[in-house]
């Protein structure tokens, strides 16, 4: 009878430790942060979010934000790549390009207002888990966790804002849509209607500047998060130096 009891004493333990073994792993920690509440995860991480946000759209709102940037810099679409090819060819055609680039970038431009408040609602709804799994997760996991929650929502609020931009006159007193039509149809008439070279069909330009718009946002999204992560100079507040501490 003792015999047995040790046993079933033995056996509850070794299973009891199996369970809070589970228990322990299942709980948000980071070993590098030992001492943090979760509400210092959550203020810290929305904190860092709102810092990066905050920059990235700033950044981009500005005169020339997209434009004097290499990495967010917008160019023509795809199909206008064989116009690249034969500018040399086409009267004034730099300064075509040239022009509809700029207005381009400065519908985007126009556009990336609209992110800051719903970047912030977003991170207004962040929970606790999303917070932990921030913290731990990848480099770009905060940037992530943006580009899932938003990214429908923006596609949705830029498009307008940017089909309107493309319409009205940004720079040289043209739209961008007529400078993009006007440069379209100076190369297809230079190109005598494809039998010198190739013609050029012009796809939705709204919706190619959304997708490119959205893609430079996210880069610089992604770009604060590191700079936060890695650079104790960018935690520029208390909360932010407690949580990113190494």
């Amino acid at each position: 009878m003792r015999k047995s009891f040790i046993i079933i004493s033995a056996f509850l333990f070794f299973s009891s430790c199996d369970t809070l073994n589970q228990i322990a792993k299942d709980l948000p920690t980071n070993v590098n942060n030992v001492g943090l509440t979760s509400a210092d995860v959550a203020k810290g991480l929305k904190n860092a979010l709102s810092v990066g946000t905050d920059s990235a759209v700033g950044r981009l709102t500005r005169p020339g934000g997209y434009l004097n940037d290499a990495v967010t810099k917008i160019l023509l679409p795809p199909e206008a790549k064989v116009i690249f090819d034969n500018l040399s060819k086409i009267p004034g055609g730099q300064d075509l390009v040239n022009k509809t680039i700029t207005s381009i970038n400065s519908a985007a431009e126009d556009a990336a207002k609209e992110a800051a408040p719903i970047f912030k609602n977003a991170i207004t709804s962040m929970t606790i888990n999303d917070a932990f799994g921030i913290l731990n997760g990848a480099e770009n996991s905060a940037t992530t966790y943006l580009k899932d929650k938003t990214y429908s929502q923006l596609t949705n609020s830029f498009s307008p804002k940017i089909n309107a931009s493309l319409s009205k006159p940004l720079v040289f007193g043209q739209s961008t849509s007529k400078l993009y039509s006007d440069l379209i149809a100076t190369y297809n008439k230079v190109s005598l209607n494809g039998n010198l070279f190739p013609m050029v069909k012009t796809n939705t330009l709204g919706e190619y500047v959304t997708t490119q718009a959205l893609t430079g946002l996210f880069l610089k999204v992604a770009n604060e998060e590191s700079l936060i992560r890695k650079d104790p100079t960018h935690r520029v507040t208390d909360i932010l130096q407690k949580v990113f501490k190494k």
